[in-house]
């Protein structure tokens, strides 16, 4: 079997920040590739770097020294238009307030980004939006508003939204950070199918217990990577999701 295409190398990635006149290293020489296919959490307690290289692996920041490639090109080299569009292209968002538009139906919620890309239609924007709105089992609520829908309805959406431009990668913050048990289960069932699917994602977060479910565990310490680890038999979401108590209500 060939080996999968890389998708991000970092190499050396160090960011400074200056804080009331004092220098502060948020990260210090952090070094690792991720290829297709992936299904990495990144993991840390606060103050470890973890929101730091979430920043700079979406292209909303740029590394103080070092070396990114996202899809074999370099990130620090691009103007700010160019990786603006890169973004948009390459790298899909879920977050953990969703960070929908109120008072818009999931369709408009999803056909966002590709407001932005003048190569498709409006036709082709609905189809789409539609399609990727199947993919997460919200077919049924395609006219539903954010504020008629329920938080686990909601991320949905921002995941339907996040696979809408096909990006290369999915980065996920904290995303199931806002859930409940039960949802919460029900969002990593279906990042384990999308990832069954072939997509690469990048899980970060501060509950250690989502590292069972990725295929691969990467872990921060004050600015540097203090562990990396394949999981070679990753939990099933969907298993936990079913052994989970039913609510008597």
């Amino acid at each position: 079997m060939s080996e999968k295409k890389e998708i991000i190398r970092i190499e050396n990635l160090r960011r400074e920040f200056i804080v009331g006149g004092e220098k502060v290293k948020a990260l210090r020489g952090v070094s690792f590739t991720i290829r297709e296919g992936e299904f990495v959490t990144i993991m840390g307690t606060s103050g470890s770097g973890k929101s730091t290289l979430l920043n700079l692996l979406g292209c909303l920041d740029t590394p103080t020294s070092g070396e990114y490639l996202l899809d074999g090109m370099s990130v620090q080299s691009m103007s700010k238009n160019r990786r603006a569009m890169t973004r948009n292209r390459k790298i899909g968002f879920v977050f953990q307030n969703y960070n929908l538009l109120p008072k818009t139906t999931a369709i408009e919620n999803v056909e966002l980004p590709l407001l932005y890309n003048p190569e498709v239609n409006a036709a082709e924007r609905r189809k789409r939006a539609i399609d990727a709105l199947n993919a997460v089992g919200l077919g049924e609520r395609l006219n539903h508003k954010s504020n008629q829908m329920s938080g686990g309805q909601q991320q949905r959406v921002a995941i339907a939204r996040a696979l809408v431009n096909d990006p290369v990668i999915i980065l996920a913050d904290e995303a199931t950070g806002n859930l409940d048990t039960r949802t919460s289960f029900s969002i990593l069932m279906l990042f384990q199918e999308l990832h069954a699917k072939g997509r690469t994602i990048i899980f970060v977060t501060h509950n250690p217990e989502l590292a069972e479910y990725s295929s691969r565990n990467i872990v921060l310490r004050d600015g540097k990577i203090i562990s990396d680890t394949i999981n070679e038999s990753p939990a099933s979401a969907r298993e936990a999701f079913e052994n989970l108590p039913k609510d008597n209500d």
